[in-house]
């Protein structure tokens, strides 16, 4: 009885002695290691992508992208873009919540749904629909078919901060004619934000739409981000 109560001990010992240096080395060294070596190597990284303007103001991040809508009017449910800014994808797929009621973007998802859904198909009708109003402005219309896939259909992950050079020109007059601005200057402020391909063969050439609002302020003198 008293072998067992002793090799028992023993056990319980050693457990605990491991649990307590597994919980040192896993719970604090190891973060602090890589929190330290995030911070000294890649520190803008580290700390969210922050997105800087207005002397320093933190504005968003160049990972997660947000909306530019109009203040809701009395009983009005849903925002409408304020348009004098670039625009990005649209955020069907996400879901609500109380816990950032400003923006929906906290929540990440897909609309995981078929090609032949009828409320995937109503949103790219409706989305495809408000795109050509919207940046058609007198002597330039814009047709069904200039529309860019990214300017009817969400991301993947409902929060990506990109657009295609496509969509960004699509509004290029639509923004230009809102600000009082040559549509020139705006037209380059949209190659001078345009990524190329990663390496020259990953992904696709896109455009920061927070970056380029951020440049838009600039130019007009006006603020863009939250």
């Amino acid at each position: 009885m008293n072998a067992s109560l002793t090799s028992a001990a023993r056990l319980f010992g050693a457990g605990l002695r491991a649990l307590l240096v597994l919980t040192v080395v896993t719970g604090i060294v190891y973060p602090l290691v890589v929190t330290g070596v995030a911070q000294g190597l890649f520190p803008g990284r580290a700390n969210g992508s922050e997105v800087t303007a207005d002397g320093g103001r933190v504005v968003g991040s160049s990972l997660i992208g947000q909306t530019y809508d109009l203040p809701l009017k009395d009983g009005q449910q849903t925002p409408e873009p304020d348009l004098r800014w670039f625009q990005g994808r649209p955020r069907n797929g996400l879901g609500t919540n109380t816990v950032n009621t400003r923006y929906d973007l906290i929540l990440s998802g897909a609309t995981n749904r078929a090609a032949d859904d009828a409320e995937l198909v109503r949103w790219v009708q409706e989305a495809k629909t408000a795109v050509v109003e919207d940046n058609s402005v007198p002597g330039h219309p814009v047709k069904p078919s200039d529309v860019p896939a990214d300017a009817v259909t969400s991301s993947g992950s409902g929060l990506d901060p990109h657009i295609s050079p496509e969509y960004a020109g699509l509004q290029v007059r639509r923004v230009a004619e809102r600000n009082g601005l040559p549509v020139a200057r705006v037209q380059r402020l949209v190659d001078t934000h345009t990524t190329s391909r990663t390496l020259g063969f990953i992904g696709e050439p896109r455009v920061n739409v927070l970056e380029l609002n951020i440049a838009l302020a600039d130019l007009k003198g006006g603020t863009a981000g939250r």
